[in-house]
């Protein structure tokens, strides 16, 4: 079983990616849990979301404490959480930046990615300036790092999630698969 962490801001699209990263690994043949973890909902607060994944049947039905990986949607929030709470060793943790963060070097015994979803998301036209809509960028770059669910699936995931949108969210995806720094 594999178990990812997203950490967001309300607005990012965080459980949005999460929804899309489940249905994507479920196309590709993955049973699979996506669910939120709310502190204060109000836009801009922290939020917490996960996916449980696994080639057979999922009983657990509990919160994810001992992630495989961790997506950090915004790296203000590596100065506030601690993003690598029972994360196992040499974990993935990607981060939204568009180069190696100062924090980085206390990650040391995880493996550290980054992309520069902001910079994505804003070419492609998600979101605003001050509020870049993230989400399909990072999970492009995430499933990159995992070597799974297939690109192709990805973007099934986004027609279905977002049809109005899903061009800009599909290129912001694949540029995302492309960029990513490992």
């Amino acid at each position: 079983m594999l178990e990812l962490r997203f950490h967001g801001r309300g607005g990012q699209g965080t459980v949005v990616a999460t929804i899309l990263m489940a249905k994507a690994f479920f196309r590709a043949g993955w049973e699979v849990q996506s669910f939120p973890f709310f502190g204060v909902e109000r836009r801009g607060a922290p939020v917490e979301a996960y996916v449980r994944l696994d080639k057979g049947k999922i009983l657990l039905r509990t919160n994810v404490t001992a992630p495989d990986h961790v997506v950090v949607q915004d790296r203000t929030l590596l100065q506030s959480i601690d993003v690598t709470k029972g994360l196992k060793q040499r974990g993935w943790i990607l981060i939204n930046s568009p180069s190696p963060p100062e924090e980085a070097a206390r990650f040391a015994s995880f493996r550290v990615a980054f992309v520069d979803a902001n910079r994505i998301a804003l070419g492609q036209g998600l979101g605003t300036r001050t509020h870049p809509i993230v989400n399909t960028a990072m999970i492009g770059a995430f499933a990159r790092l995992l070597e799974m669910p297939p690109l192709e699936a990805v973007a099934e995931a986004i027609r279905e999630e977002i049809p109005s949108r899903a061009d800009a969210n599909i290129r912001a995806a694949e540029e995302a698969f492309r960029t990513v720094c490992l």
